[in-house]
């Protein structure tokens, strides 16, 4: 080929990249029907692996690019899946939705993620704009499963919704729970056969999880016929929390010989008070965390935890989501489980607590 028919050639293919290349030109310069490149670039079966290659080979020598607005108009769905979360800054949530993300994905949804930073009122507003949005679904994860204004914003959905471990039945919902109860009945039972009888609890908000683990702890001392020396106390799920917590437990004129932080946030804010009064886990003071995440593990010594999978969780969600999008009629509610990691955080009452 001449080479001034070479750069007119070479110039002509830098045009159509900068105009955005259309079906047509894929079907062109593929040579077959445009019907067939809807066909391969929709993923249907009935494509011979010949002609895939050839259409594929065209969109990537043009750089084509689906409008993707078009197709969804047409098809009345956006292949987008909502995900409201309470408080990404929290690991936990982190991974939730880095597994929910990875299983839509590989179904051919992409995912628009809000976060509320723990405001019910942002909750309700991500509800609504995750709605104005047209997603095909919406995954929630509310901070306060009370706020009237959020079950409002939820119950208006017309859209399938999957609710992470939360007493929301309102609207289009089913729900992925976890079992707290199971775990922290077992960082309980464990504490008491260590001689612990005043065990205290920080919890967050009231909400399923609080409940559970609260309920949880009342029903081991209820079972062995224990008096409900217990305490709990109740704030926000976070660090701050946390910390403030246990400034106020360890400053009692009689500190608990054993803490349980029902959170992993709950967790980071308790464990800088107990290290920065030189207070060794496990001999000066017991004390179990929520989550395993690495601190727990890193911290000299390693911190029990009751655990829960929380790619498990995700992954559990997103199913739960694309069966309700392919129309399935039996969706049922899924309950994961916990178990308590026993790590040395926890040992005998010391001698001077001793009962």
């Amino acid at each position: 080929m001449p080479k001034a028919h070479r750069e007119d050639v070479t110039t002509g293919m830098e045009h159509t990249r900068r105009r955005r290349a259309s079906m047509r030109e894929v079907a062109q310069l593929a040579g077959v029907a445009m019907s067939s490149v809807s066909r391969v670039l929709s993923g249907h079966p009935d494509v011979s692996a010949v002609m895939q290659a050839r259409v594929q080979a065209a969109v990537a020598e043009l750089g084509y690019q689906p409008d993707l607005l078009a197709q969804s108009l047409r098809r009345q769905e956006t292949t987008t899946i909502g995900f409201a979360v309470g408080d990404i800054s929290n690991p936990l949530f982190a991974q939730i939705v880095a597994a929910a993300e990875t299983r839509l994905r590989g179904a051919g949804y992409s995912m628009l993620l809000t976060n509320s930073e723990g405001s019910p009122a942002l909750d309700a507003a991500h509800i609504l704009l995750l709605a104005q949005r047209r997603v095909d679904g919406i995954i929630l994860s509310v901070s306060d499963e009370h706020d009237r204004p959020t079950l409002e914003a939820v119950a208006r959905l017309d859209v399938p919704v999957v609710v992470l471990d939360r007493n929301v039945d309102v609207g289009n919902a089913v729900h992925v729970y976890t079992d707290h109860r199971h775990g922290m009945q077992q960082a309980v039972a464990h504490l008491l056969d260590l001689g612990h009888r005043d065990i205290a609890m920080i919890n967050g908000q009231l909400m399923r999880p609080v409940e559970e683990r609260q309920a949880a702890l009342e029903a081991c001392y209820e079972e062995r016929g224990l008096p409900s020396t217990y305490r709990i106390l109740h704030g926000t799920f976070s660090v701050d929390y946390g910390a403030r917590a246990a400034e106020e437990l360890l400053s009692d004129e009689t500190p608990p010989t054993a803490i349980i932080a029902g959170g992993n946030q709950l967790m980071l804010g308790a464990l800088h008070v107990l290290h920065s009064r030189g207070l060794r886990l496990g001999r000066d003071v017991s004390f179990v965390g929520c989550d395993d995440i690495p601190i727990s593990e890193l911290y000299d010594p390693p911190v029990a935890v009751v655990r829960r999978d929380t790619a498990a969780i995700g992954r559990s969600a997103a199913e739960l989501m694309l069966a309700r999008l392919r129309g399935a009629d039996d969706v049922q509610d899924v309950t994961l489980p916990t178990e308590f990691i026993a790590r040395p955080s926890c040992g005998p009452v010391p001698p001077a607590r001793g009962r």
